[in-house]
């Protein structure tokens, strides 16, 4: 396999984000993707606060992402009983469904540039 360039790599990203606006129902923006694969692949129990610290952006647009998130079903907020000032973001079976549809689009996509990168 050939080494990935700078033009290769902003392909490969092109035609994932395309096929990902035709075949996957939810289109995120690069925070809120951020913030669901930091849910679903970091340890938790996931706060605003430890997502802000984190990500290095603010709660108030952690707060944002979740809120459009949350409304996609793709995560739930849930307060903490021991201190009803903590919420905590947890991950749901329809986010779970989400990002494994996402990474088989990416798997697909890298398979079919290798065959082509074979054939070549």
């Amino acid at each position: 396999m050939q080494p990935m360039t700078t033009m290769t790599a902003l392909d490969f990203w092109q035609r994932i984000t395309l096929r990902g606006l035709k075949e996957v129902r939810t289109d995120l923006s690069a925070r809120q993707t951020g913030i669901l694969l930091t849910i679903y692949l970091k340890d938790g129990p996931h706060t605003i606060k430890n997502l802000s610290e984190t990500l290095g952006i603010s709660k108030a647009a952690v707060c944002r992402a979740l809120d459009t998130l949350g409304m996609e079903g793709l995560i739930k907020r849930k307060k903490d009983d021991k201190d009803k000032r903590n919420v905590f973001v947890q991950r749901t079976i329809q986010g779970s469904v989400f990002l494994s549809d996402f990474a088989d689009i990416i798997m697909q996509e890298a398979a079919e540039k290798k065959a082509a990168e074979i054939a070549a």
